[in-house]
C-alpha cells in the first residue's frame, strides 16, 4: 500500500513514514519529535499539520499473531516475542492504539496540543478510507 497515492497526495506535501504494520515505535515517535520540534523552531506561525496512523486490511504483519510464525522471526533476530507481537496489525484496535500512543507520549508535547491526530484503516479490497479515530 502507497499511502500518499491512496491519499492523493503531490510529492512535497506531505511526509510519509512508512514501517512494518505501520505501527507507532519508539523509532516512529523519534521522528515525528523531530519534525514537531522543526515546525516549532523554524515555522512558529505556520499552520500546524495532521498525523495519519493508517493500517490496511489484509497486512501480513496480521501474521505475527501466529504464534509458530511470530516464535521463528523473534528467534531469527534475537527479538522479543511480546515486541513482535505488538507490531501485529490485528484490528481497528491497532489504530486506536496507537493514535493514543502519539495523542499522551510526552515527546511530542507541547506541540502535540496543535496536531490533528487521526486512525485510519484502509480496505484494499475496495480502496475506501474509512476514519477509525478522528
Amino acid at each position: 500500500m502507497e499511502p500518499a497515492a491512496v491519499l492523493g497526495v503531490r510529492l512535497g506535501e506531505a511526509i510519509v513514514a512508512r514501517n512494518l504494520g505501520g505501527r507507532v515505535t519508539p523509532a516512529v515517535i523519534k521522528d515525528l519529535a523531530w519534525i514537531v520540534h522543526l515546525h516549532e523552531e523554524k515555522a512558529p506561525d505556520a499552520d500546524w499539520f495532521e498525523i495519519a496512523v493508517i493500517h490496511h486490511t489484509d497486512c501480513g504483519s496480521a501474521l505475527l499473531a501466529d504464534d509458530d510464525l511470530r516464535a521463528g522471526y523473534a528467534a531469527r533476530g534475537g527479538w522479543d516475542e511480546q515486541t513482535s507481537l505488538k507490531m501485529a496489525v490485528l484490528s481497528s484496535k491497532t489504530v486506536q492504539e496507537d493514535v493514543a500512543k502519539l495523542r499522551s507520549t510526552p515527546e511530542l508535547a507541547p506541540g502535540i496540543g496543535n496536531i490533528a491526530v487521526g486512525g485510519y484503516a484502509y480496505d484494499l479490497a475496495t480502496g475506501k478510507v474509512t476514519t477509525v479515530v478522528q
